[in-house]
């Protein structure tokens, strides 16, 4: 069966399920399915798309959640440990500095005791292991110290991070 109509003729073939048209010297092919079939890849390429990129994003969010971890000073601690009870023995980050004089150290076990302040509140800490090179008995040395405030008022490091000095001096000639 074949239609005319202003220089185009048009042939259906019910049986292929396709539509002929024939404009001119060129013969195009319309096959329905093919369209459908186009679209649903592209719908599949960006529902893909979409989920890579929100699960992208999700891990970013989750990867700044835990290492943007700030620190919490003495006296800040204190605050929460006062308001919320359960806030005992919770992993956090202290930072403060060591109280010179304070320090006090066992080789045989590789316990170094201290006490750390922010000029409010003073807390002691315990820490089996190695501290870094920086970490003195001297004046103005910061800390953070990573570890749980027991009941006991005392809080268990897992970690110590000393703070080293904005700048380095030359010591003088004698």
């Amino acid at each position: 069966m074949a239609t005319r109509s202003a220089g185009c003729m048009t042939r259906h073939s019910p049986a292929a399920g396709r539509e002929l048209s024939r404009t001119g010297d060129y013969l195009f092919q319309l096959d329905l399915s093919a369209v459908e079939y186009k679209m649903k890849a592209r719908t599949k390429f960006l529902l893909g798309a979409a989920v890579i990129v929100a699960s992208v994003g999700l891990l970013i969010t989750e990867g700044v959640k835990e290492t943007g971890v700030y620190f919490l000073t003495p006296t800040e601690l204190a605050a929460r440990t006062t308001s919320d009870p359960s806030f005992y023995g919770v992993g956090l980050k202290m930072g403060a500095k060591v109280v010179p004089g304070s320090v006090h150290r066992d080789a045989a076990t590789q316990t170094i005791d201290f006490k750390v302040s922010d000029g409010v509140r003073t807390y002691p800490v315990t820490y089996t292991g190695l501290v870094p090179d920086t970490f003195t008995d001297a004046d103005d040395i910061e800390v953070v110290v990573e570890g749980r405030l027991e009941h006991d008022g005392v809080f268990h490091a897992t970690d110590v991070l000393a703070k080293c000095g904005s700048r380095y001096e030359a010591v003088p000639k004698a």
